[in-house]
């Protein structure tokens, strides 16, 4: 047993931790691997549910309802519900438009 900020916790054996998989062979497991359809497929979903999660984080910050950003981008409230929820896919002028009218600030750099 090892005290690790003052609790008792059981030492953790190389053994065990050798045979833990990493990130990656879990996906490569459950998705594919990289550059296989399924794992492109997931790799999209996952990148549309993390600009979705900013957006609805930078709407919140900025006290908006989702009827106040679709009002503002000329969308239905249904449909900044779906991308948030990352349910749907869109396009660049409307993540663009959804980023101005939360006060997000982008930087682009190359």
């Amino acid at each position: 047993m090892k005290n690790i900020y003052g609790k008792k916790v059981p030492a953790i054996s190389m053994k065990k931790l050798a045979k833990l998989k990493t990130f990656d062979q879990h996906l490569d497991e459950e998705y594919g691997l990289k550059g296989s359809p399924s794992r492109d497929e997931f790799e999209a979903k996952a990148y549309a549910w993390y600009y979705a999660e900013c957006l609805k984080d930078a709407r919140k910050k900025a006290g908006l309802t989702q009827q106040q950003v679709a009002d503002r981008i000329g969308k239905k409230r249904t449909y900044v519900s779906l991308i948030e929820r990352g349910q749907t896919d869109m396009q660049l002028s409307t993540f663009l438009l959804m980023c101005v009218a939360v006060g997000a600030q982008l930087s682009f750099t190359y």
